[in-house]
């Protein structure tokens, strides 16, 4: 099945000055990605690559994203426009040549099969991990909450307290 945002890249094509690709997705495509992101619209998306050899098959990518998304607010639940910038590098490796490091702070891997790199969906993939997972339009205040504030659970304590 081919991605929503499919750029192919022939990982033998790779110089030792390494690449300069940038990923522009069409109409279309931000719409298919916005389905599959569950989001009222991705309104433009753009990501430039930088790619280098780093040992053996792999690949060292640096990249900087840039989106226009729509949201939906997760307090007043109405739909508005975000911008969504993020620098990331990644190490693309073969595929079944994965790293076993459970290090949180080591490089994300995005595997490639047959040589063939799609920066399309790395594109794609880095688009969704910079989304805030509850976003909240900029005017967005929450509600007063109605009632009396719980009271202290210490208070009880407080009254309880000897007189030097």
């Amino acid at each position: 099945m081919t991605p929503e945002l499919h750029r192919p890249f022939a990982i033998g094509l790779l110089g030792s000055a390494g690449a300069d690709i940038v990923v522009d997705a069409n109409t279309e495509e931000c719409a298919a990605l916005a389905r599959r992101m569950k989001l009222p619209a991705v309104v433009a998306l753009t990501c430039n690559f930088h790619l280098e050899r780093d040992f053996g098959a792999m690949i060292m990518v640096r990249g900087r994203l840039f989106a226009r998304v729509v949201q939906t607010c997760v307090i007043s639940l109405e739909d508005f426009e975000a911008d969504v910038a993020e620098q990331f590098t990644v190490r693309c490796v073969p595929e079944g040549e994965e790293s076993d490091n459970p290090d949180p702070e080591s490089l994300d891997e995005i595997t490639y099969a047959h040589g063939v790199l799609d920066l399309g969906e790395a594109a794609a993939e880095q688009l969704a991990l910079a989304l805030d997972p509850y976003p909240r339009a900029p005017d967005a205040v929450l509600p007063e909450a109605e009632g009396e504030p719980d009271a202290n659970p210490f208070a009880a304590l407080t009254a309880l307290k000897r007189p030097n």
